[in-house]
Order: C-alpha cells, then structure tokens, then sequence
C-alpha cells in the first residue's frame, strides 16, 4: 500500500491548533486574573489652595514626605483671601491654607460655606511698616495709616495700633473693633482701610501701614527686622490667629487629610518654619 507522506504532517498539526484552542477556552489562574484585573498603583493627589509665602513654601518643604506615603501634593497659589474658599467650597480644591479660624467664620456666616479647621499650624506676627514717616514718634497730626479691611484682620490692626498708644478702642471691644470704636485718637490719625493683599502696596502713599504677615513676607518685609512694632507673642492676637488647614465640613477624617494634617505638624516642618522665617513665622503646634 503507498502510503501519503503528507499525511503525518497534517494529523500533527491538526493537534496542535486543538490544544491551542482548548488553551484560549481554559480559565486563567487567580494569580494571573488578579494580576490583569490589578490597577495600577498611581499615587493619589490632594490639591491644596495657598498663599504664595509662607503657605506655598511650606507645602512644598512636604511634598516629598507625602510621595512616600503615595499621596502628590498639587499646590495652587492664590493672591486672595476670597477665591480659595470659594474654590474648596465648590469642591476644586481637597484643603486650603492662608487664613486663620476668625476669618473663616466670618467667611462661612457671610457666604453660606461649610470649610472648618482641620489643624492649626502657625502664627504670623501682625507688623506696623514705615511709609512716609520712619519711626511712630516722627507720625505727625492727621498722618495717614493703612490697615487691612476684613473684619477680623482690621480688628487685630487697630489692636495694635492702640499697644503703641496711638489710639484707644472701646472698652472691651477685643476683635470686634472698628474704625468707629476708636474713642481716642489724639493725632487725629487718618485710618485707610484697604483690600489685605493690596497694603503693602501702599506704603508709598502712607506714613505707616499695619500688614498682614504672609503679605509683609511676599513683600520682602520682615517683621523681625522691618517693623517699628510687633504683636506680642503673649498677645490675643497670638493666641486666636494661629493659620489654619481648612477643609469641607466631614472631610476632617479623610486618610489623606490626616496625612497632610500630620506633615504639616511635624518636627521637620517645625525645623523648617524656625530657619527659613526667623521668627516672622511661629510654629503653633
């Protein structure tokens, strides 16, 4: 009989492509579908809203202790005190660091937001700055001083204001006071009151003017060095106007919110604030 030589070939290959078949129809292994089913390990991001000085700058002294927690910190820098709140509100942003807690209530009654204080971080010394006039002894009658406009922000101005002895407020007003609780002003001191971020800016125009201290920072203005008086660190001002983390009302417990929060009260940013500010800046924790 003659046998066909292709035969052998075709029978062989016919097997092959049989088990290549039940091989595609096999189910994989659990090792081999979770391994295909697994995400990949992209780290999670928090944006967080700041003031350019100091907030920004510490933020940033964090970055990489975070990374190794698996969490990347966005920072977003705002020259205001109004659209960081409005952004965490409207939920652009995860947290916010720039103001303190008096001016976040007040924020919150005025515009019906819920943002509350995750950690306090730091203090930031109120100064009065030479304008025109270089010393507080040389502020002649109806000199001009600008202060910032917000509420708490003015309040804690004229407060200090009235440590130099250059006005007297309502007894008992703290900060609650406004220009039209001052009952003694024997210069006749002409009070400015201007948008925070813009004060510095006016220092041409004045004979002095009280700033804010992340602003005097941005500045170029050192309260430890630039100033012709500081608040007290034994002041109200000191104990009520630390600087805050601020976030949505219930994101408080979030993981990656502890973990800022965490960061931000650590040793190393202690280290940090104590060095690069030189005492323009005052850890509160």
């Amino acid at each position: 009989m003659k046998i066909n030589a292709k035969r052998p070939l075709a029978l062989a290959l016919g097997f092959a492509l049989t088990l290549l078949l039940l091989a595609g129809c096999a189910s994989p292994s659990p090792e081999a579908s979770a391994a295909t089913a697994a995400p990949e390990n992209k780290p999670l991001t928090l944006v967080v809203g700041a003031s350019p000085v100091p907030h920004a700058e510490i933020l940033a002294a964090i970055k990489e202790s975070l990374a190794s927690e698996g969490i990347a910190l966005e920072v977003r820098e705002f020259t205001d005190y109004i659209q960081p709140n409005l952004a965490l509100e409207s939920g652009d942003l995860d947290a916010n660091f720039f103001q303190h807690k008096p001016y976040l209530d007040d924020f919150n009654a005025e515009n019906k937001t819920r943002l509350v204080s995750a950690a306090a971080v730091h203090y930031e010394p109120f100064g009065i700055y030479p304008g025109k006039t270089v010393s507080l002894e040389g502020l002649a009658d109806g000199a001009q001083i600008a202060v910032p406009n917000d509420a708490t922000n003015e309040a804690r101005a004229l407060l200090l204001l009235e440590a130099q002895g250059l006005i007297k407020l309502a007894e008992g007003i703290g900060l609650k006071a406004t220009v039209k609780d001052i009952t003694e002003n024997p210069k006749n001191l002409k009070i400015i009151e201007i948008e925070a971020a813009q004060v510095p800016r006016s220092l041409a125009d004045v004979d002095i003017a009280v700033i804010n201290g992340n602003y005097a920072l941005d500045a170029g203005l050192n309260v430890a060095t630039d100033a012709l008086a500081v608040e007290s660190a034994d002041s109200l001002a000191a104990d009520t106007f630390a600087n805050i983390l601020a976030v949505r009302e219930g994101d408080e417990t979030r993981p990656e919110i502890q973990a800022l929060v965490k960061a931000l009260q650590s040793g190393a940013v202690r280290t940090f604030i104590t060095s690069a500010y030189e005492g323009a800046v005052v850890p509160k924790f």
